[in-house]
C-alpha cells in the first residue's frame, strides 16, 4: 500500500484541470496547491530520512508499477493541454482567467512533464527516452535531454556547468544565465556527440535539428487549431514550464562547488556536491527527485530506490517550500549561505 503514494504525483494535473473546469478565481487553484498548500503540508509533515534494504530494492525495481506511474503521465499533459486549449479559444475569458491557467498548465508541465522527462531521460530502454522527449515539447526545452544528460551530471557543481547556481546569485539572475548558456551549450554538446560517432553536423542523427522542427511545427500545429490566443496561452504556459525548472535547478546545486585536485581537475562527483531533502510531500510529488545527492552520485538508479546519504548536504524545507523562498533572495541567502560548506564558497 506504500506504492500508492506517488499517486499524489498526479494532485498536480488534478489541481490543473479543476482550474481549467472551474474558470475563474479558480484558474490560480494549481498555483496555490504547489506553492502554499504542499509548502504548509512539508512544514507540518516530518521527513523521512529511511533507506530500502538490498531485499526492498530488488522488489520494487521488479514492479512495473513504478515505470507505469511515469508513462501515465503522457496521456494526462496531453490532454490536459488540449483541454486548456480548447477552453482559452472557444470561451471569452478575462485576461486574470488566462493568466490563471498559464500558470496551472505551467506548473503541469513542469512537474508531470519535465520532472518526469527528467527521470526517463536517464532510462537506459529508447522507448522510454523517447517519452521523456515527447515530454520535454510541450515545455519547449527538448534540449534539455542533450544538455543535462551529457553536460549537467559531467560539469555539475562546477562555473562550467550553467544549471549550477554560483554562491550568492539570486534565482532571477540564474533563470536568465541558465537557460541562455545550457541552449548554446546543447549545441556545443551535439556537435561533439556527432563528432564521436563519426557523423556530420548536418546529420539525421543531430538531434537538435530535429528539436528546430519538432518545436516550432508544435506552436504552428497550435496557432491553425487554436489560433492567436491558443498560441500565445501555449508559449506562456511553456515559458512557466521550464522557468519552473530552472528554479529547481537553482535550488539544487546552489553555491555547491567541487574543489580541484592537485592535478588542475575538479574532485568527481559525490553526493556533497547537490541538495538533499527528506520532507515527504516533496519527495512523493516530484518522485524523489529531492534526493538528488543520490541521483548524482549513481544516475543509473531508479526513483523509487534512490537513498539518503548523512554526509549530504540539507535542505532545511522541502523543494516547494524552497522555490518560494528562492524568489525572495535575501531570504535565501541568510537561510542558504550559512549552510554551504565554507571551503567551496573559498574556492568558489
Amino acid at each position: 500500500m506504500k506504492d500508492l503514494k506517488y499517486l499524489a504525483a498526479f494532485s498536480i494535473p488534478l489541481m490543473g484541470f479543476l482550474s481549467i473546469y472551474f474558470r475563474g478565481i479558480f484558474t490560480f487553484l494549481t498555483l496555490v496547491y504547489a506553492f502554499a498548500f504542499l509548502p504548509i503540508l512539508e512544514l507540518i509533515l516530518s521527513t523521512d530520512t529511511t533507506n530500502l534494504n538490498k531485499e526492498q530494492i530488488e522488489g520494487k525495481l521488479k514492479n512495473k508499477w513504478f515505470d507505469w506511474l511515469l508513462y501515465l503521465n503522457l496521456p494526462i499533459v496531453y490532454g490536459l493541454l488540449l483541454y486548456a486549449l480548447i477552453v482559452v479559444s472557444t470561451n471569452a475569458l478575462a485576461t486574470y482567467e488566462l493568466v490563471g491557467l498559464s500558470f496551472s498548465l505551467g506548473i503541469v508541465l513542469a512537474v508531470n512533464g519535465i520532472n518526469v522527462a527528467h527521470e526517463l531521460g536517464h532510462r537506459q530502454i529508447t522507448n522510454e527516452r523517447f517519452l521523456g522527449k515527447t515530454l520535454l515539447l510541450p515545455a519547449l526545452y527538448m534540449h534539455f535531454y542533450i544538455e543535462h544528460n551529457f553536460g549537467h551530471h559531467l560539469n555539475a557543481a562546477t562555473p562550467e556547468d550553467p544549471a549550477t547556481a554560483r554562491y550568492n546569485q539570486s534565482v532571477y539572475s540564474f533563470w536568465f544565465t541558465s537557460i541562455i548558456r545550457q541552449y548554446f551549450k546543447s549545441w556545443r554538446i551535439q556537435k561533439h556527440l556527432l563528432k564521436n560517432i563519426n557523423k556530420s553536423f548536418f546529420s539525421f542523427k543531430n538531434d537538435m535539428f530535429w528539436y528546430l522542427i519538432f518545436q516550432p511545427l508544435y506552436l504552428i500545429i497550435v496557432f491553425i487549431a487554436f489560433g492567436n490566443i491558443g498560441f500565445v496561452f501555449a508559449l506562456t504556459s511553456a515559458i512557466v514550464g521550464f522557468v519552473l525548472l530552472e528554479t529547481v535547478n537553482y535550488i539544487e546545486h546552489y553555491g555547491l562547488l567541487r574543489l580541484k585536485t592537485k592535478s588542475g581537475r575538479y574532485e568527481r562527483v559525490r553526493e556533497v556536491h547537490s541538495w538533499n531533502s527528506n520532507h515527504v510531500i516533496g519527495r512523493i510529488v516530484l518522485y524523489e527527485l529531492t534526493r538528488h545527492s543520490d541521483h548524482h552520485y549513481k544516475t543509473s538508479k531508479k526513483y523509487q530506490v534512490l537513498d539518503c546519504h548523512e554526509d549530504s548536504p540539507q535542505m532545511p524545507f522541502g523543494y516547494p517550500t524552497s522555490m518560494v523562498l528562492s524568489l525572495i533572495p535575501p531570504l535565501w541567502f541568510k537561510i542558504m549561505n550559512k549552510r554551504v560548506p565554507k571551503e567551496m564558497i573559498v574556492n568558489g
